[in-house]
């Protein structure tokens, strides 16, 4: 059983890019935990508190908790604070894998919170330091598209989420404020997209990722 993090910008961010993935980690018997980086507001049609309930509902409908770290939406950047700030998380759960967005994206808080990733991983190691906690280091760093740009992903790997497709939907739908009115459209792409790469690898759905570090595959049988 491994223990996950899976860090957003934004509550939702998390659902769009690997919602069915989360789902079927926790089916397997994983412990995820989501990290919300900002509490993503202000919004045209959100607020804190509603942001927070659309949040929780999408977290129950997936089967995990998760943890907003207080950065200021729109103004995230890379410092030394925001760093140990989510290496203390890290220390606190324990992760061996940290799934980060993409880091190519047009959306400042996305870029930057990749960079706050990445570094956290290796300040949360580090034994002469005033982060608090015991040192630890995940050991892989994973990558999950939720990019603003119109491009075209080159993933390493695909997840089959066939199975967890409609969980994902219901967990991205639970954003009323943020898919209704000019975001409706977004569900539906959404679904198009995975549907585009699980016929990828064969599948009705799949999620893409990206990985600079070499998987290991216990045997071929894990492949499918």
């Amino acid at each position: 059983m491994l223990s996950i993090l899976v860090i957003g910008p934004h509550p939702d961010d998390q659902e769009l890019g690997m919602g069915g993935t989360i789902a079927r980690l926790v089916k397997q018997g994983h412990v995820v935990h989501l990290v919300d980086m900002t509490d993503g507001e202000p919004t045209p049609r959100g607020s804190p508190q509603k942001r927070a309930a659309e949040a929780a509902e999408a977290a129950k409908i997936l089967g995990v908790q998760r943890t907003q770290l207080g950065l200021v939406n729109r103004q995230v950047v890379h410092d030394i604070p925001s760093r140990h700030k989510l290496a203390e998380v890290i220390r606190r759960h324990k992760p061996n894998v940290l799934f980060v967005p993409y880091p190519v994206d047009a959306h400042p808080d996305h870029v930057a919170v990749t960079r706050i990733a990445q570094d956290a991983r290796f300040d949360a190691k580090l034994t002469h330091t005033s982060i608090p906690g015991e040192p630890w280091h995940p050991k892989r760093v994973i990558y999950y598209f939720c990019t603003h740009l119109r491009m075209s992903f080159q993933p390493t790997f695909c997840v089959d989420i066939s199975d967890q497709m409609e969980k994902k939907m219901a967990a991205v739908r639970a954003y009323q404020s943020q898919f209704s009115g000019e975001g409706g459209f977004v569900p539906d792409m959404v679904k198009t997209l995975n549907g585009y790469f699980g016929g990828r690898i064969g599948t009705a759905y799949a999620e893409p990722f990206f990985t600079h570090e070499v998987l290991g595959l216990g045997g071929l049988d894990q492949l499918i």
